[in-house]
């Protein structure tokens, strides 16, 4: 009998649209040090149908855009309302080889107020990920302290992504 969530998946997994598969493999590849798992091409064999890559111990699922069958990626659609959390070991690191790989920074690597040292980044195909290394455990009571002289350090202009 086959299991309700396959070996190897967790009970939420990313699935990302993309305008190009392939290049997107490659790039996630370079930027994040995915592996590919598999790969299903269009029946055309113009690009990928499907594919999985693994992340760390996360696997992400990815499609090429399909108009024609109402999937389309965030540059299609204008923009993403989700970002894609990534922990990694050494953010600074991983935020320039992404960079280098074609990811554009939207917010610079820095400490937090919740604890971690922390990134946003734009892939070249319009996924927003943030990129993260943990480096202080906080009790909720230490992080609202913390938020709150952060939001009170912005005043009135208000939280700036890109400093």
């Amino acid at each position: 009998m086959a299991k309700p969530i396959p070996d190897g998946f967790r009970t939420v997994t990313p699935h990302l649209i993309v305008a190009g598969g392939k290049d997107a493999i490659e790039f996630y590849k370079n930027a994040f040090g995915a592996e590919e798992v598999m790969r299903m091409p269009m029946p055309d064999g113009s690009d990928i149908m499907h594919a999985e890559i693994r992340i760390g111990d996360s696997l992400v699922m990815l499609g090429t855009e399909a108009p024609q069958w109402g999937v389309r990626g965030p540059k299609s659609l204008g923009g993403s309302s989700v970002t894609v959390h990534l922990y990694v070991n050494d953010v600074d690191a991983v935020v320039a080889r992404a960079v280098e790989a074609g990811a554009e920074v939207m917010m610079p690597v820095r400490d937090v107020f919740w604890g971690d040292r922390y990134a946003k980044l734009k892939d070249p195909f319009g996924h927003e990920w943030s990129v993260a290394t943990h480096t202080r455990d906080m009790t909720p009571e230490e992080t609202a302290r913390e938020a709150e002289a952060f939001f009170a350090s912005m005043g009135k202009e208000g939280c700036q992504q890109d400093e």
